[in-house]
């Protein structure tokens, strides 16, 4: 039987998640992210363990909106190009089994300048804060990971109006866990 473990940046994304499922707060951006999920996977037995990492996303590229279960993380934020001059691998780009297509930059910048929006849209189709340090730490440990993201915002401006916007997400969030549960048994 598959365990779950359900990985939130804040309570307010994870406030609709269903009752039987054990809910992890990460904190906001990669590090934290990864730190908090490597310490929860140490201290279990992952051998039947399945990491959703559900929250909000702002979209990169005009008319996203709903639930996106991207298929790859970006770290944008990261200077890959001297690492790779230096002849080492920045690991940048890490695939998501399962994915629906979609590119997710993840990085520590909160994207809110239509400038930083414009070229993060080049590479990928939505951004957060959190989804690479998650992926990450599930590689690291063997462990499958599901991205689920809903759209939240533009990425732009109105981005600072998440603290209004987050519980609409959370909902979706909600609903999206719920019927995936009731298909995967």
């Amino acid at each position: 039987m598959t365990d779950y473990l359900v990985v939130s940046a804040v309570a307010g994304e994870a406030r609709y998640v269903p009752e039987e499922l054990p809910v992890l707060i990460v904190g906001v951006g990669k590090t934290q992210a990864a730190v908090a999920v490597s310490r929860a996977l140490a201290a279990r037995d992952t051998s039947d363990l399945v990491v959703l990492n559900v929250g909000t996303t702002g979209a990169l590229r005009d008319g996203l909106s709903g639930i996106y279960l991207p298929s790859a993380v970006v770290n944008h934020d990261l200077n890959a190009d001297a690492i790779r001059a230096l002849g080492l691998d920045p690991q940048e780009e890490l695939p998501v089994d399962g994915g629906d297509g979609t590119v997710l930059a993840s990085g520590d910048v909160f994207v809110a300048d239509p400038a930083v929006r414009d070229r993060l849209a080049e590479r990928a189709h939505l951004v957060d804060m959190e989804a690479y340090g998650v992926v990450y730490a599930c590689r690291e440990f063997g462990v499958p990971v599901k991205v689920v993201k809903h759209v939240s915002d533009s990425a732009d401006g109105d981005a600072y109006d998440w603290p209004t916007l987050v519980d609409h997400s959370a909902k979706a969030l909600g609903e999206w866990l719920s019927h995936y549960l009731k298909q995967a048994t």
